[in-house]
């Protein structure tokens, strides 16, 4: 029995690729897109037993890969006491007393999302702030930007965090002049005391409860596709959970393993093993349809805002951090990766960090020769050198980025850090397409909200989602519509090389595709605010539908 064929008409379809004009119909057979163009001739390709959906004349595009996700993070942080939009550590205490009261037989109480903009000059987060909402029970928050952790004392008692708690490599447990913990844990010390902690606590069921959130939430916004950044054991564990049960998952998932500067070469190289044989049992169990282990993370350096990104020149403040991971244990990490085909994915926010990736690019170029699949990629690129931007033309770099991140109502704080003429270079996409450089728009989500359209207003206005009042940031660096859906959808797909079949509405690809709500290409951007997904079809299956 042949498989289903439907034919849908009287919509704006944008294939994937800027410099295709839009078609006005497409069918999909099963699984797959069968034919892209005028009506007619879909009309004849799909047959006269193809069944016909008129989308008013809507915007259809291949379905959003998410080019930065973190899928059980963003799954659990909607979970949370939502934090972005506190102006103050007053209204972060009224919110936690209030999530205490809601909740009065929690064990411990999670936020997410608290901005620096809360502090004044040289104030920085304590324990005694959040003692005085919740003195009972552990209070953890996650930073914006998910570097740092924000908690009170009973955290710091639950974490097992003393005097005698050394710093991680990479990480700082901020004291106080007697050597005591404050409450504010920076980097790989809010990772592997904080997050940690939390992954002693959590179940098998909450595990599984996020990864359901987040795949929830993101087709809801048109998302049909993911590269998670931060994968490690538990998502292994939950994602095998859910393939076991299902045989598939929502939709396709691209991972990245993160990796943890021991600094030990021995200890580092150990790593680059043992993921290459999960990523080759998962292959083996599961196929490469649904799940794959691409790649592995580095994260190179912090975020501008807590001052821990390596920039080339200091801080407004005078600070200038060296790396997470230093050049001698980077350079021989990336080598080993490349050599056992796992594509580096490297965050690098500060202009020195980036530079330290592309360094970590060519020696693997130098040592393994070159290789047409290896797309590395550099994650966020907040201030980058032009020298660098011209390397990764040069190199074959795919620069991964996300215009949430550069809305204008969280700069204030990213832009004071920087201080100087650096605040106003920031997020510079106009000069990588005119350098050529490979494009793949994402949110990062949980750092930055998750919402499709809410990113592309960004990309093509530099104004702000959060707050209309706000002017925007360097608006010479918008995308055009067509280029920033290209940057969405195919643009994410070549950067983990699903571009055969993942990024285009084209005969022959996976039948991955939205309708949006609003119509970027012949509507304002203002329209895209606060929209879902009208249709999200994955593999032709409807996964979301709005109910009007």
């Amino acid at each position: 029995m042949s498989s289903p064929t439907t034919v849908y008409r009287n919509a704006t379809v944008f294939t994937g690729d800027a410099t295709v004009r839009p078609q006005e119909s497409l069918a999909i057979r099963g699984d797959r897109i069968l034919a892209v163009g005028d009506l007619d001739a879909v009309r004849l390709a799909a047959g006269e037993d193809a069944s016909e959906v008129d989308l008013g004349g809507a915007l259809v595009t291949p379905g959003v890969n998410e080019g930065h996700a973190h899928m059980m993070m963003l799954g659990e942080a909607l979970t949370k006491v939502q934090l972005r939009d506190a102006s103050t550590v007053a209204e972060v205490q009224d919110r936690l007393r209030a999530a205490r009261a809601a909740h009065p037989d929690a064990p411990r109480i999670l936020g997410v999302s608290w901005r620096f903009d809360l502090f004044a000059d040289g104030e920085r987060p304590t324990a005694a702030m959040l003692d005085e909402a919740v003195p009972d029970v552990p209070v953890i928050l996650d930073a914006n930007d998910l570097h740092s952790i924000w908690v009170n004392s009973a955290a710091l008692e639950a974490i097992g965090i003393d005097r005698d708690t050394p710093d991680p490599v990479g990480g700082e447990i901020v004291r106080d002049e007697h050597g005591d913990a404050t409450g504010f844990l920076l980097e790989t010390a809010a990772i592997q005391y904080g997050w940690d902690y939390l992954a002693s606590v959590t179940t098998d069921e909450d595990q599984d409860r996020f990864l359901d959130n987040a795949f929830a939430a993101y087709l809801e916004t048109g998302v049909t596709g993911a590269t998670e950044m931060s994968f490690g054991r538990a998502e292994l564990a939950a994602y095998s959970r859910r393939l076991d049960r299902d045989g598939r998952l929502p939709f396709p998932v691209d991972a990245h393993w993160l990796l943890t500067a021991t600094g030990d070469h021995e200890r580092d190289l150990a790593q680059i093993d043992g993921i290459a044989r999960i990523r080759d049992d998962v292959s083996v169990r599961y196929g490469d349809d649904w799940l794959r282990i691409v790649g592995v993370k580095f994260i190179l350096d912090g975020v501008i805002d807590a001052c821990t990104a390596t920039m080339r020149a200091p801080y407004a403040n005078g600070a200038l951090p060296g790396p997470i991971w230093e050049r001698e244990f980077a350079l021989p990490m990336a080598v080993a990766a490349d050599a056992a085909g796992l594509r580096l994915a490297l965050h690098a926010i500060g202009d020195e960090a980036s530079t330290i990736a592309l360094d970590m690019v060519q020696e693997c170029i130098r040592v393994n020769g070159p290789r047409a699949d290896r797309r590395p990629r550099v994650e966020h690129l907040e201030y980058v050198a032009d020298d660098t931007i011209a390397r990764m033309a040069a190199l074959g770099v795919t620069a991964s980025m996300q215009p949430v991140h550069c809305d204008p109502a969280v700069l204030d704080n990213w832009q004071a850090m920087l201080g100087d003429e650096r605040a106003l270079g920031g997020f510079p996409w106009h000069k990588f397409r005119a350098a050529g450089v490979h494009l793949a728009l994402g949110t990062d989500a949980p750092t930055a909200p998750h919402e499709a359209p809410d990113n592309l207003f960004i990309a093509l206005t530099a104004k702000s989602a959060l707050e209309a009042d706000r002017p925007p940031y360097q608006p010479e660096r918008v995308f055009t519509p067509e280029q920033a859906l290209e940057a969405m959808t195919l643009g994410t797909a070549y950067a983990t090389c699903r571009d055969g079949e993942l990024g285009r509405l084209a005969a022959g690809y996976r039948a991955n595709a939205v309708v949006f709500a609003a119509d970027p290409l012949h509507e304002a951007p203002e329209a895209l605010l606060g929209t879902a997904s009208r249709l999200t079809l994955v593999d032709g299956g409807v996964a979301h539908r709005r109910v009007v």
